[in-house]
């Protein structure tokens, strides 16, 4: 097709998506969509989320860290029942920060400078992690990482999300999260042949290799127009897609989007429901997310299975349940544009919610011969302990563990941070990722800090059958708030807030 006979369908598309007939709109869309040129656009996609291997890399660093100094000769390094708590939750602390100081980062800076400017801290954190000499060394690099991490957390979806099609958005939105997966996995199989400065060392990598490649990555074209720069959104579009593609009409409708939303958000228009109902719809999401429990039985996964004497080493276990996490994660990636974002969300709480409820009933009821717990041992001080299994009973927690993981994984993972991206209207999309990602994160913060000293006062049991009762209210959410969004642009989902027409997104 010659661009003289594109151009009219340009000029009508520009100012609506019903110009057309629906058929006819829909066909060229489909047409549209064959013609794509991915390559590209996967590369910019694999360049920003080696942020994300950083994040889950940093995430789960006390797993392995956490009984290494609880046994360390130098006093100014060794971790107690009191200090070990912090040094695994202070990472969500700075995450809450980061996503804080994203909400005017990823208006200012763009959503590409943004992610970039995350290697900062990053690298400067791992630095102190390797050369520390005290714990005031330790605390501040976790802080730093997880600043890191917070701001990637803001960023790299929406970045994602908004250079990304319909076709393969789904897919590419769970990227995030495989990469995140990943970078923990990593962590843990470097974890059995590494000491622990040489894993902040290692951690130095990815970060490094992510600035380098989005030196030559374009920024995202909504966010190019929304700063009036109109030559470079449509330059980036045409590298994304391809110069020979009709990549003009796709930039006319987001250009049509991106005028309707010119103007900063005022407190004003949060009464409006095309605001409010997707930024209540988001951070809930991520609310409840963490309040199932993920980022404290990650954080402290190797301490959970010596505690309950699982018949393989721990750090072995660990390894093992990363493996399950990333199969699982590939899984939902490969589904989500086909099964949809709400069956596998169903299906992921289900899976949790047996999970979680099959580990409390186990720690609560089988003895303590059996499963190792001992109600004058502390969950930190039972990490020095040699776990010694006297039954395959033991196998439960393993498996209960690795279920709970791939439930979150195909679920509540992936697509969380995926319709973070795609419901947020961009004029509020920087402010409002921001604030979802707070929310998480100030809510893993309290749980991590506060997990310790619960499985101290109460067992083991207690955390894990409350994680089992927020895994039912996610099915309750999920049946009434969160709409399908599979295969829809961000035009036709924000269409679908502001009219309320469900036919947008059918």
């Amino acid at each position: 097709m010659e661009r003289s006979d594109r151009e009219p369908l340009v000029r009508k598309t520009s100012s609506s998506y019903h110009t057309f007939p629906e058929s006819t709109a829909r066909r060229l869309d489909r047409e549209y969509l064959r013609s794509l040129h991915n390559k590209r656009l996967y590369l910019a996609v694999f360049a920003a989320v080696l942020g994300n291997f950083s994040f889950g890399f940093a995430l789960v660093y006390p797993s392995p860290v956490i009984p290494a100094l609880e046994a360390h000769p130098n006093p100014a390094l060794r971790l107690d029942q009191h200090t070990a708590p912090w040094f695994g939750s202070v990472f969500t602390l700075g995450a809450a920060a980061g996503g804080l100081s994203t909400m005017l980062l990823n208006d200012c800076l763009g959503r590409k400078l943004s992610i970039m400017f995350s290697a900062l801290p990053s690298a400067l954190g791992y630095a102190l992690l390797a050369g520390a000499q005290g714990l005031w060394m330790l605390l501040l690099g976790r802080l730093l990482t997880g600043y890191a991490g917070g701001v990637t957390s803001a960023s790299i979806p929406v970045y994602i999300s908004e250079i990304s099609h319909p076709g393969v958005r789904g897919m590419l939105g769970a990227c995030p999260q495989l990469m995140a997966v990943l970078g923990s996995l990593v962590l843990y199989a470097l974890g059995l042949v590494l000491d622990w400065r040489w894993l902040a060392v290692a951690g130095e990598v990815p970060v490094l290799a992510m600035v380098l490649l989005l030196c030559f990555m374009p920024n995202s074209p909504r966010f190019l127009l929304s700063q009036g720069k109109e030559d470079e959104a449509l330059g980036s579009l045409c590298w994304l897609r391809g110069e020979d593609t009709d990549y003009a009409r796709e930039y006319e409708q987001i250009k049509d989007s991106v005028r309707k939303q010119s103007r900063r958000v005022s407190c004003a228009e949060l009464k409006d429901p095309f605001l409010y109902k997707p930024i209540l719809i988001a951070a809930g999401m991520r609310f409840l997310q963490q309040l199932s429990g993920v980022t404290c039985i990650l954080v402290y996964l190797q301490p959970i299975f010596k505690k309950t004497s699982v018949i393989l080493k721990p750090e072995y276990d660990a390894a093992l349940v990363g493996l399950v996490r990333l199969s699982s994660v590939a899984i939902a990636a490969v589904s989500m544009d086909k099964a949809g974002r709400k069956i596998l969300l169903f299906v992921s709480a289900g899976v949790m919610l047996v999970s979680n409820l099959t580990m409390g009933l186990y720690i609560h009821f089988v003895p303590a011969s059996h499963n190792g717990t001992m109600a004058n041992t502390t969950l930190v001080s039972s990490a020095n302990l040699p776990a010694e299994p006297t039954n395959y009973i033991t196998l439960i927690p393993l498996l209960a563990i690795m279920f709970f993981i791939m439930g979150y994984a195909m679920g509540w993972g992936p697509i969380t941070w995926l319709l973070m991206s795609e419901i947020l209207p961009l004029k509020a999309r920087g402010v409002a990722s921001g604030l979802c990602v707070v929310v998480s994160w100030l809510t893993a913060f309290t749980l991590t800090q506060f997990f310790l000293p619960a499985v101290n006062a109460f067992g083991l049991e207690v955390p894990f059958l409350f994680f089992a009762v927020i895994s039912a209210g996610n099915i309750l959410f999920t049946g009434c708030c969160v709409p399908e969004t599979k295969g829809r642009s961000l035009e036709q989902i924000e269409a679908f807030f502001r009219t309320g027409r469900r036919s947008f997104l059918r």
